[in-house]
């Protein structure tokens, strides 16, 4: 059995059900148990139409573009099945309208824009169905496009274009003339659809990922802010499994001076979180511009999430660093907790201000809560993507975090203690595993003052730093 790299069927292994059955349907006059020459010359033709089909899919799938495969494919099928018209139609976003990306013959329907709904006239009971559907003879009262009444097409035949269960579009050709289409007919069509469908999709998955990954680089921060007195260090590292999704960070300077702090996490992966994503970093600032207190911004981005995007959610923490006194004020929508150390090496997990993730429940209260970042310690914010394996317990995950960061900050290290602290967490917590999710971390670490002894938060919960070869297990 030949498959593809990735394990899935070849185009033979799915093509081998639909050309057997042609074959089985064909070959044989089942009365006499022989061939005969008129049959023998139909399977000759049908394999040939198969042949030609494949060839031109083979073909696109590897040099055309989508849109250049699908005319290509249109072109052919008028040929290979005698047809005047031939068009493609695929579902929106939404999945209420399809509107056509390539025909022939229909060339107005491209032009005009037009949209059939969902579940309404011939495509989109189609598409509706999920199943092929021949009209013998075009009416109003069986189609709502008025091209096709304009064009006096006489009969149509239409296949959904599948990826599994799901439906991409609709596939249909028509004539000028009345004709009762075979099932031979529909077979060819549907194994043009399959490979049309197969094509259409991988081509998204690469624009998505691309455009994801395009967005995300273009969201960045270009380069972190030069606070006198602080180390400012970040890691971001798109999943292999998903490509790039929703996790960001951002540091921004405020009118008064105050740095903004943000780490957050949309739900979901691909475009649609990168640009929710997006969104939510644009609007944040915005907020911030207007608000002093962290959780008045959550809460005004909360509101905005739901107006604007119903049913997604996100977490996420709001921080405003004063560099002067080191005191931080922050607000938490369901994120993982920020992690202080202390520069003995003594850590905290803060948990207080942590309200319901975004998009949950509009009407639940938004809390601040306060820190101060003492000379020689550092605050770590991270996105769960870095403990992800370590999902039967969380809290074994950020126990892990705290105790890397602690030996982190103890030990002594050239390269200063924001950078120390994440090449840790990436050494010990990723080593040379591929991760499945995003990972994001950022660290801000304040610089020790020379001569003077430094200070601990009052309550700690220490953690003797050690060898951590053990933990990354």
């Amino acid at each position: 059995m030949t498959t593809t790299a990735h394990g899935a069927p070849s185009d033979a292994q799915r093509d081998a059900p639909t050309i057997g059955k042609l074959a089985d349907s064909m070959e044989l006059d089942r009365s006499e148990g022989l061939p005969r020459p008129a049959m023998v010359a139909t399977v000759r033709e049908v394999r040939e139409r198969l042949r030609r089909i494949e060839a031109v899919t083979d073909v696109a799938l590897s040099k055309l573009t989508t849109e250049d495969l699908l005319d290509e494919l249109l072109a052919r099928l008028q040929e290979l099945l005698d047809v005047d018209t031939a068009a493609t139609l695929l579902l929106d976003e939404s999945g209420q309208f399809l509107s056509p990306v390539a025909s022939r013959g229909l060339e107005e329907e491209v032009r005009h824009g037009v949209r059939i709904p969902f579940g309404r006239g011939f495509a989109g009971r189609v598409a509706a169905e999920a199943r092929p559907i021949a009209i013998a003879e075009v009416t109003p009262s069986n189609v709502i496009n008025p091209i096709l009444l304009r064009k006096k097409v006489r009969s149509l035949l239409g296949v959904p274009l599948l990826v599994g269960d799901t439906v991409l579009g609709v596939l249909h050709v028509g004539t000028l003339r009345p004709r009762a289409f075979s099932d031979e007919d529909t077979a060819v069509l549907q194994l043009a659809a399959d490979r049309a469908a197969g094509a259409i999709s991988a081509r998204r998955s690469y624009i998505d990922r691309a455009a994801a990954a395009s967005l995300q680089r273009s969201l960045a921060p270009r380069r972190l802010p030069d606070i006198p007195g602080y180390q400012l260090a970040a890691r971001y590292v798109p999943g292999s499994q998903y490509g790039v999704s929703g996790d960001w960070y951002d540091l921004f300077t405020l009118p008064d001076d105050r740095i903004g702090i943000v780490i957050g996490d949309v739900m979901g992966h691909g475009l649609r979180a990168a640009t929710i994503m997006g969104r939510i970093k644009s609007a944040l600032r915005a907020y911030a511009l207007d608000h002093d207190d962290p959780a008045t911004v959550v809460h005004h981005l909360d509101r905005k999430l739901q107006h604007f995007e119903p049913g997604q959610m996100a977490t996420l923490i709001y921080a405003i660093l004063d560099a002067a006194t080191g005191a931080i004020t922050f607000s938490s929508a369901g994120h993982l907790p920020l992690t202080l150390i202390s520069a003995a090496g003594h850590e905290r997990l803060l948990e207080k201000s942590h309200g319901l993730p975004l998009g949950v429940d509009l009407a639940a209260p938004r809390s601040t809560g306060t820190l101060t970042l003492e000379p020689g310690s550092l605050l770590c914010l991270l996105t769960d993507g870095l403990i992800d394996h370590h999902n039967s317990d969380i809290y074994m995950g950020l126990t892990t975090v705290r105790t890397v960061l602690a030996h982190s900050v103890t030990a002594d290290s050239p390269y200063g203690l924001a950078e120390s602290a994440c090449a840790a967490l990436m050494t010990t917590l990723i080593g040379d595993r591929h991760v499945d999710d995003d990972v994001t971390i950022l660290a801000i670490g304040r610089e020790a003052c020379r001569g003077n002894p430094t200070t601990q938060p009052e309550t700690s919960r220490s953690s003797t730093p050690g060898d951590l070869s053990s933990l990354a297990s």
